[in-house]
């Protein structure tokens, strides 16, 4: 659920940065947002200053951001694995 919320606040910051700074069609720059934060590379190569520093910031954004999504999505997993990797004998020596 929240990695849903981020996601869409993600693409349409990326969206709203590309039809700025760049201006290109809202179309276009959702190929651009979408392409970067699944980490395929921008399809429009930026040609403004302004773009090529949005475009690089937005690319570390959407790479720091699949990592920590990954994390939060994965976490329920790995935690259920560690409780059944910690596994405990009901046979345990007697005390003295």
């Amino acid at each position: 659920m929240v990695a849903n919320g981020v996601i869409a606040f993600s693409l349409a910051g990326g969206m709203l940065g590309y039809e700025y700074f760049e201006k290109l069609p809202w179309r276009d720059a959702f190929l651009n947002t979408a392409m970067l934060l699944s980490g395929m590379g921008p399809v429009n190569p930026p040609q403004t200053p302004g773009g090529k520093l949005f475009a690089g910031i937005f690319a570390l954004y959407a790479g720091l951001v699949f990592i920590a999504l990954t994390g939060v999505v994965l976490a329920p997993v790995g935690h259920r694995v560690l409780h059944h990797l910690n596994w405990q004998s009901n046979d345990r020596p007697a005390k003295k």
